[in-house]
């Protein structure tokens, strides 16, 4: 029976040995989402809001049932495709203000908030007529590039490169103007001039 006994404890280590083969489809799945959301970007940007989810998945390199087991619906893709790019934006405010002098940070988080502008154009419209009222999709990521612009306008001023007076959420407003304005298909290269304009009007008066 001792013999016994030991044959099974032996045995145990390589019990535990084997459990870290499991993480592997973890990091296959994330890789796979990351793509999927990648792809359905650009579908979505390409043709529209109601693109063939099969078509993203095939794309994307993935089975349907791949992409359905991490997004069951199409209004959770879109969800999932606007918040990508918000935290995207989030995340650049923090590189930029580490890796760059204030007013540069500040240009080049503004450019990418065009793009942002761009992606809750296209996803908006789909919310709301799948959700009837998307705000609540919107809001945290409202109070997140509330904080980004501010925190980029703070450190500009500090540094004296904006006059103490510049209000952050004045700078985001007029780039969200130029990208409503009717009629207006080549909005996105009139926001990114605009973004110079502001900057140096916002520059101290010598």
């Amino acid at each position: 029976m001792t013999q016994r006994m030991s044959k099974r404890i032996t045995k145990t280590p390589n019990m535990s040995r084997s459990k870290p083969a499991g993480r592997k489809p973890r990091a296959d799945a994330q890789r796979n989402r990351e793509r999927i959301l990648e792809v359905a970007k650009l579908a979505f940007t390409r043709s529209g809001a109601d693109t063939s989810l099969d078509d993203i998945a095939s794309q994307a390199g993935v089975g349907p049932g791949t992409l359905y087991r991490h997004f069951p619906t199409r209004e959770e893709l879109l969800q999932a495709v606007y918040r990508t790019e918000m935290e995207k934006l989030v995340a650049a405010e923090r590189n930029f203000a580490q890796t760059m002098p204030p007013i540069k940070a500040l240009r080049a988080w503004l450019l990418l908030f065009v793009d942002a502008i761009e992606a809750k154009q296209l996803i908006a419209p789909a919310l709301n007529s799948l959700l009837g009222d998307p705000k609540k999709v919107f809001a945290y990521s409202h109070a997140q590039m509330q904080q980004a612009i501010h925190a980029l306008v703070k450190r500009a001023i500090k540094s004296g490169d904006l006059r103490k007076d510049v209000e952050p959420m004045d700078l985001l407003r007029a780039l969200i103007g130029v990208a409503y304005v009717p009629s207006h298909p080549d909005w996105q290269q009139s926001a990114k001039r605009l973004v110079d304009i502001l900057i140096a009007g916002s520059r101290p008066t010598t």
